[in-house]
């Protein structure tokens, strides 16, 4: 039998497959991947400094701009300092901005947006007028303004990443705070006489944990690139300071003389762990959203 020139009666006994299996597979090397990737990360940025008896400002102009070798598998940048050494150097400050600014950040976001959801009225319309005005200019260009009224250093980077990205944890748990005020048990906490306070701390801030814990994890590695775009434009830490905006930024001028290296590994340093660290983020998505994950695994 034949509809519309194809032969229903071949494919009638083809067992219809699900691509589950193969998803699901793909995703375990994702994130084992991502896990070895983050592990190892950590293990450098703590181990390498104090194992690798090596000072890392160390000027020798007689191995400038050496290519990766045996002795400098990253090659030495344009004043002869080990790139190796510097890029670990400059991911440990900038995975050390991208945690304290992100955990800021998240506790900022959830006492904001839960205050915002739990007690409504005038209060919820102020706090989210608030985040609006917040939201209306650009995170750099507020960074830029916050960063400005200090000295360069690493704390007033973390406070200009901190302020300026509080406001999607804020209103991921306003969100949230919402749909769980119209569960059952929220109605009948309020009809044994719960005061508002007492139901936001031990009903609704334990049911947003899981969000707001996944937004600081996604936060991480945007505040990285966030302190790395500041240290490029001069603006973050000392220029003395091994950063991997720094790092970019002094390594421009050895890229136009045809001297790859010093841009190039900088620039991996600060890609492959934020895509690790995404990687995690994700698997946490789909752990802690059963319903998304049952349809991506047909």
């Amino acid at each position: 039998m034949k509809a519309g020139g194809t032969d229903l009666a071949g494919t009638a006994g083809r067992p219809w497959r699900s691509h589950g299996r193969t998803r699901r597979s793909t995703r375990t090397v994702r994130l084992r991947t991502s896990a070895v990737i983050v592990v190892a990360v950590v293990l450098a940025v703590l181990l390498v400094p104090p194992l690798v008896q090596l000072d890392e400002q160390a000027v020798d102009l007689s191995l400038k701009l050496l290519p990766p070798s045996w002795g400098h598998p990253f090659g030495t940048d344009d004043v002869g300092r080990d790139l190796l050494l510097r890029c670990v150097y400059g991911l440990r400050v900038s995975l050390l901005v991208g945690l304290v600014a992100a955990l800021v950040a998240t506790v900022i976001g959830t006492m904001v947006g839960a205050a915002a959801a739990a007690f409504g009225g005038w209060t919820d319309r102020l706090l989210m007028r608030l985040v609006d005005t917040f939201s209306s200019v650009p995170h750099l260009l507020l960074g830029i303004f916050v960063v400005a009224m200090f000295r360069p250093g690493v704390w007033p980077v973390i406070v200009s990443v901190a302020l300026t990205h509080w406001l999607s944890t804020a209103r991921i748990v306003r969100s949230e705070v919402l749909s769980l005020r119209s569960r059952p048990y929220i109605d009948a906490a309020i009809s044994g006489g719960a005061s508002r306070w007492r139901v936001t701390v031990r009903h609704l801030l334990p049911g947003v944990l899981p969000q707001a814990g996944l937004a600081a994890v996604l936060m991480v590695p945007h505040a990285m690139w966030h302190e790395s775009a500041l240290s490029f434009l001069g603006l973050g830490l000392p220029a003395h300071q091994a950063s991997l905006g720094n790092l970019v930024q002094t390594a421009r001028g050895s890229l136009l003389a045809g001297d790859w290296w010093p841009t190039l590994f900088p620039g991996l340093f600060l890609i492959i762990p934020t895509l690790a660290i995404a990687g995690l983020a994700g698997a946490w998505r789909e752990r802690i959203n059963p319903r998304r994950r049952s349809e991506l695994m047909l």
